[in-house]
């Protein structure tokens, strides 16, 4: 069964925090100042992290689980 999950670009990803604030689960976290990763067992796909983020680096995609 396929489900929507969001999915970072790491080489894109600016790691302002834009997408963790937006996540209504705290699914996102950014690492270090690096860049954002998220955790796919609190992520629902809202979508709301790809909205809020600026450098385009979070989508929501299809993912087998």
């Amino acid at each position: 069964m396929a489900r929507k999950k969001a999915v970072v670009s790491t080489k894109d990803c600016v790691a302002c925090g834009a997408c963790a604030a937006a996540c209504p689960r705290k699914a996102i976290s950014v690492s270090r100042g690096c860049f954002a990763s998220v955790d796919v067992s609190l992520c629902v796909g809202c979508g709301l992290c790809a909205a809020a983020c600026p450098a385009g680096a979070v989508v929501a995609k299809e993912v087998s689980e």
